[in-house]
Parts: structure tokens; sequence; C-alpha cells
């Protein structure tokens, strides 16, 4: 029973490796410029280790992009958890806030496979996105008619969040350069996270008293 489990343990860290040093390869060079070699040389492993578990570039391009949107994905299950917009929306910012300061170079990736109109993961915008984006509509159309929130549009609501906490790992070096130089503290980005939040929940009609819209 050792043995096996010794090697699930190499498999899954020989895993971790390569989409580490993949998310920051793609993010710099993007899909057609980066290279498996590169990406090897990055992890510390042979190529010929890469391909035994990512057979193609592609495949291992489209791993970087599902494990950065599956994290997108769970930051959302408050939606599902709690039927109070106030919390449900603030947890989600939060965690989108928080997924962009310890994963911004797959956010990078992403930005810039739909900057290319999505040559290779389509399909998946088409499908998965689509699906998951109409669910969230969904809650959010029902705390409206329940008036628990202003009558928002919930596609630019759901937008606007996406636009504004992935700025802090698309944009973080123009972060970085206006606040002299430095990565923001954790003071800083508490603040920006509270700030957000504030801006977004005041923006559909839920205030600090925890009344909605329609209260």
């Amino acid at each position: 029973m050792q043995k096996p489990t010794s090697r699930s343990a190499a498999r899954a860290e020989n895993e971790r490796l390569i989409l580490e040093a993949a998310e920051t390869v793609f993010a710099e060079h993007g899909f057609k410029g980066a290279t498996t070699g590169q990406i090897a040389d990055r992890a510390g492993i042979p190529k010929a280790n890469l391909h035994y578990y990512f057979p193609t570039k592609e495949s291992l391009y489209r791993q970087v992009v599902e494990n950065i949107f599956r994290i997108w994905l769970d930051a959302a299950n408050t939606f599902d958890d709690c039927d109070d917009p106030e919390v449900a929306l603030t947890s989600y910012i939060n965690a989108k806030m928080d997924i962009s300061r310890r994963h911004p170079m797959g956010s990078k990736v992403w930005a810039n496979e739909i900057l290319h109109k999505a040559p290779v993961i389509q399909d998946y915008l088409e499908t998965t996105l689509d699906e998951w984006t109409e669910s969230r509509i969904a809650v959010i159309e029902r705390w409206i008619a329940e008036k628990k929130m202003a009558p928002v549009d919930p596609r630019t609501l759901l937008y606007m969040i996406w636009a504004t906490t992935q700025h802090y790992a698309d944009f973080n070096h123009q972060i970085e350069t206006l606040n002299a130089g430095k990565p923001l503290s954790e003071e800083q980005f508490e603040t920006a996270k509270k700030t957000v939040v504030g801006i977004i929940l005041a923006g559909v009609g839920i205030h600090p008293n925890g009344k909605g819209a329609g209260a």
C-alpha cells in the first residue's frame, strides 16, 4: 500500500509544479508564444516528464484555464448556500478579490485568452461558462423579485464584479506602480475589499443596516 501512495504523491507534486510553471509561462507569452520546453524548464523537470502528464500544449493550457475557472466557480457557492444577497454578494466579492491576490497568473491567462477571442476555449465559454452564468442570473432575479435588492440587470452586475475583482490580478503591475512601486499591504488590500463590497452593495440597494431595496 505504501508504493501506490508514494507514486500518487509524486504524481500530484509533479502536476502541481507543471501547472504552476504553466500559469506563469502562458501569462507571460500567451498560448502561441509559450512552449512546453519553457514550461518544463521553469518547473525544473525534463520535457519528456511534462509530456507524460500533459501530452500536448493545448491539454496543459486547457487545464490551467479550467483550474482558475473552477476556483472562480467555487467562490460563488454562496449564491446557493445563502438566500441573503448581502451575505452572498459580500462573500463572493471577497473571495474573488482573494483569488486575484493568490492566483494572478491564472487570471491573466484567462484574460489573454478572452482578449484573443478565445481561440482555444471558445467551446468552454459557450457551454460551462454560459450555463453557470445563467444559473447565477436566475438567483439574482429571484432576489430582485423578492425585493431583497434593487431591480438591476443581473448580467451587468456580474460583469462589474468580475471586472473589478480581476483588475487586482490582471493589472497588478499598474496598481503596484501607483502604490509607490510596492504591492498592496494586507491593510491596503482589506480596505480595497471593503470599498469594492460597499460600492457594489450600495449600487444594488443593499445598505449597512441589512435591509434590502424593498424593505
